[in-house]
């Protein structure tokens, strides 16, 4: 294998392989990145055995071939090397190394053969639609902060996406909760997708998927199967084993009842949550809101430090209310709001609130309270 390629072009494409490579791993091969030069284009592929990447990008390629090489250290060398630097890449399989050239710097690497590289099984896809990049990154960007973290309810562990029935029809709906929070969010149903089967995106794929979606006009051709997902673009195939789970009924958690309705600035409400906060270390620092007619004082009691109280102009008509909530909580919800104002409905100060986004039906979210 031999060929040339502008540094830009094969950051690009190694960066976004070498991110999949787990750090730490026994097996030496999944350390490494195979690359394959062809025709016009040279592709790097990198996988933990869940996700698999391949990079396909154009190069000139004097000889066909292919090898692996340590994602890690190759991602350092070439991101070391001078901006717009031609580097050449020349496999010597007498010696079993790879050689970078570019300018003066020069350097020989270690390889492993690209037999030894595992392959991701093929998988049948029950649905293939195409959805524009904005859609898909607004499905994830507004629902991924509730994934959970916890490793023994694994099911919480992702994106829940599926098809479900809204307001007008059905929608391609994302859903992520950890028990403490959740996020709903519909988008239009893409065609072709009526099909496809409920899966839990992983958070690492999440992550991954992410980068692939910056581009406002890129088109993102979508595979789903009961075992896998596919995100592809023309350059880059993100293919996903999804969680082996059941993802919990959570519209039993979605309140409907709530009547007690507030009106606040999104902006102003996460900026003042955060300035009360401020005097309490405790990571489920507890912000306690306490509404009257058309003003909402936020405070914080640390017995330790001191204490801390603000107060806003809201839009609010019912009784008074006390109630409190995790402010990290308060802070991410607030946070996901395009729109101008953010519509807390609540019921008691024991029960879930809602939020959504002004008069937005297609995004909802749902934080439970604490007690001040």
């Amino acid at each position: 294998m031999k060929f040339s390629i502008e540094r830009a072009a094969l950051l690009d494409a190694v960066s976004q392989a070498q991110s999949v490579v787990e750090r730490r791993n026994t097996i030496p091969i999944l350390a490494n990145v195979l690359m394959e030069a062809d025709g016009a284009d040279v592709s790097l592929k990198a996988t933990d055995l869940d996700i698999e990447v391949i990079d396909k990008t154009g190069a000139q390629v004097e000889r066909a071939g292919g090898t692996t090489v340590s994602a890690v250290l190759f991602h350092e060398i070439v991101r070391k090397l001078p901006d717009g630097a031609l580097v050449q890449i020349d496999e010597d399989q007498a010696q079993g190394r790879l050689n970078v050239t570019a300018g003066r710097s020069h350097f020989s690497l270690a390889t492993l053969a690209r037999e030894d590289f595992p392959v991701m099984a093929s998988s049948d896809y029950a649905a293939n639609f195409s959805c524009p990049a904005p859609v898909l990154r607004r499905l994830l960007d507004k629902t991924r902060f509730a994934i959970s973290t916890e490793e023994t309810r694994y099911y919480l562990n992702g994106v829940y996406l599926h098809v479900a029935e809204g307001d007008g029809g059905q929608v391609l709906r994302a859903v992520a909760t950890d028990g403490h929070r959740l996020a709903r969010v519909d988008a239009e149903l893409p065609d072709g997708a009526a099909d496809m089967p409920g899966v839990i995106v992983p958070r690492k794929t999440v992550d991954q998927v992410r980068k692939l979606l910056s581009d406002d006009d890129a088109q993102i051709a979508v595979s789903v199967s009961e075992t896998k997902i596919r995100f592809a673009t023309p350059q880059i195939t993100l293919t996903s084993k999804v969680i082996d789970g059941t993802f919990p009924d959570y519209a039993r958690v979605i309140p409907a009842g709530n009547t007690r309705k507030l009106e606040v600035d999104a902006a102003d409400f996460a900026k003042a949550v955060d300035r009360v906060a401020t005097v309490s270390s405790e990571r489920s620092r507890a912000v306690k809101l306490a509404l009257d007619e058309d003003r909402l004082t936020l405070s914080v009691n640390a017995p330790d430090s001191g204490n801390a109280e603000e107060e806003l102009a809201v839009a609010y008509g019912d009784e008074k209310l006390e109630i409190g909530f995790n402010a990290k909580y308060l802070q991410e919800i607030a946070a996901q709001v395009d729109r101008e104002n953010a519509v807390f409905m609540f019921n008691n100060a024991g029960d879930p609130t809602l939020m959504r986004e002004g008069d937005d039906q297609s995004a909802i979210y749902v934080v439970m309270p604490m007690r001040v």
